[in-house]
């Protein structure tokens, strides 16, 4: 399988880019990845990249983009910080990758059991990660349910997968307001942005 070219780039519709990841993680939870030699995708894009897929997901060491969608070298741009938030520098860094080098689709990847989430559910507190947890607070507040504090925090995991959901959700709205460059190229039909959950039990990505 060849490192994707400017023509084979260009050629790909945001719907078709979807597909390509749903088929990739098809074959990664099918261990029937396709054939690739990546020190010749090296070799193929040592002159230039043409990524067709942004996909912004956790650090979360299971949740590897790449290997979940079953991609090679230069086929995706992977930004990865915990809780797959986004700030302005992260934001800078889609917006190069959406319309300066091509992409045709942002995917926000949250997975379910997340380290992120579960600190924000239980109100962590640790130097810089107090800052970035913050950012996850408004997703906890937001899932009413259930009601009794007892049980809004990170041993109820299907409150933490509940929030991590909300907080994909939310992410992909803050992207559209912290972005005028993203949310015109998606009001002109030139990316989509959306959202889905990785799940670490399985090996699947569900597209919200």
């Amino acid at each position: 399988m060849k490192a994707h070219t400017q023509e084979t780039q260009a050629a790909i519709s945001p719907n078709a880019a979807i597909e390509l990841l749903k088929e990739g993680n098809q074959r990664f939870v099918a261990s029937k990845m396709a054939n690739r030699d990546l020190l010749d995708q090296v070799n193929d894009t040592s002159s230039g990249q043409y990524p067709f897929a942004t996909i912004l997901s956790c650090i979360d060491s299971r949740v590897s983009a790449e290997l979940i969608f079953d991609q090679g070298v230069g086929d995706i741009f992977s930004a990865r910080v915990a809780g797959n938030i986004v700030n302005e520098d992260l934001l800078g860094s889609i917006e190069f990758a959406c319309k300066l080098a091509g992409t045709k689709i942002l995917v926000i990847l949250g997975h379910t059991a997340c380290g992120a989430v579960k600190g924000a559910c239980d109100g962590a507190k640790l130097g810089n990660l107090t800052i970035l947890l913050d950012k996850i607070k408004p997703a906890v507040d937001a899932v009413s349910e259930p009601s009794d504090t007892s049980m809004r925090n990170s041993k109820n995991i299907d409150f933490v997968n509940e929030v991590a959901v909300k907080n994909v959700h939310m992410t992909i709205e803050n992207t559209r307001n912290m972005s005028p460059v993203l949310k015109e190229m998606e009001d002109n039909g030139e990316i989509k942005i959306v959202g889905a959950m990785y799940d670490i039990n399985n090996g699947k990505v569900t597209f919200l």
